[in-house]
């Protein structure tokens, strides 16, 4: 009877170490989980220059009327484009064919005869008078207009040094535009020796 006592916690004993570990869980497949989190936070795009956001798209317009004497008018737009401002348009009336000095000038105001109220050529740097693209120039400097024999002069040029509705010093929002009636020499201080102003225009902001 005492040798049934002990042998039955010894087989007790034994049958629980016989008994295999539980298995661990099968690994999950790799597809179903989640990918890892990448080591940094993707780069947020790169903001657009302000300025140039803020400059790009603007424009203007002015409507050119005769001088005393003159048969000259038309009709400009003005672009911010580049870091520049181009000018399109087209003006009718001129005496023949020719090239005429084609000027911003630092007054919008034309209310004189022969717009000398209008001041001369806008110039904010205080520059010499030259040509656009070469060196030194006003920021209301421009290529001389072309007229056909019919005297009209289909526009496009380009203002360097010269800003846009941007309240700026070099903003030419409520400047004169002149059509002067000899070309620009691009050379002659402080007007190029462009002659007289057969019209006059004032730069509104657009829309």
């Amino acid at each position: 009877m005492r040798k049934t006592l002990l042998i039955a916690p010894l087989l007790a004993a034994l049958a629980a170490c016989s008994q295999s570990e539980p298995e661990a869980p099968a690994s999950a497949d790799p597809a179903a989980q989640p990918p890892a989190a990448p080591d940094s936070a993707p780069l947020a795009p790169t903001p657009t220059d302000p300025a140039a956001a803020a400059d790009a798209g603007r424009t203007a317009s002015a409507t050119l009327a005769p001088t005393e004497g003159n048969e000259v008018r038309g009709t400009l737009q003005f672009e911010a484009v580049d870091g520049g401002i181009r000018i399109t348009g087209e003006i009718t009336g001129l005496p023949g064919a020719g090239e005429h000095g084609f000027h911003v000038h630092e007054t919008g105001d034309c209310s004189a005869p022969d717009a000398s109220s209008a001041g001369g050529h806008f110039n904010p740097a205080s520059s010499a008078h030259g040509r656009v693209g070469h060196g030194e120039h006003h920021a209301g400097d421009s290529d001389n207009i072309v007229a056909t024999a019919a005297g009209i002069a289909v526009v496009d040029r380009r203002l360097e040094g010269a800003t846009l509705g941007d309240g700026a010093a070099t903003d030419i929002v409520g400047k004169g535009v002149i059509v002067h009636a000899k070309p620009d020499d691009y050379t002659t201080q402080p007007t190029g020796d462009a002659g007289g102003r057969l019209a006059c225009g004032v730069i509104e902001a657009g829309a």
